[in-house]
């Protein structure tokens, strides 16, 4: 699998409240993962992770299969973490302080 664009993640307050508000003023908006530390929504084709701050920076997230997550963590002397949801990743500063987010998922079939 050739890396692509996963989804943006924004550190905020209240999770529940950030769901809500996409639901609302997104028509057809999809909630995909909430509990009370992280949030995963659909908006139009586009996915938006809710995370509260001392859990996860604001960051983009680029897909990759296991083989190229394994490849580019070494590259990048990055450890790997197995997240709730079984996916696996690593971070890494993008310009400007932003985090970069590379990412696997489990039984990925693209």
């Amino acid at each position: 699998m050739a890396m692509r664009f996963d989804h943006v993640a924004q550190q905020v307050p209240d999770i529940a409240a950030a769901v809500h508000y996409y639901v609302e003023a997104v028509p057809g908006t999809r909630v995909l993962f909430q509990d009370d530390t992280w949030a995963l929504v659909e908006a139009r084709g586009a996915k938006l992770a809710f995370v509260v701050a001392d859990q996860h920076p604001n960051h983009l997230a680029w897909r990759v299969d296991d083989e190229e997550l394994e490849r580019l963590a070494a590259e990048h002397g990055a450890d790997i973490a197995t997240h709730r949801d079984r996916t696996r990743s690593f971070y890494i500063e993008g310009p400007g302080g932003m985090a970069t987010e590379i990412i696997a998922y489990p039984d990925d079939g693209g």
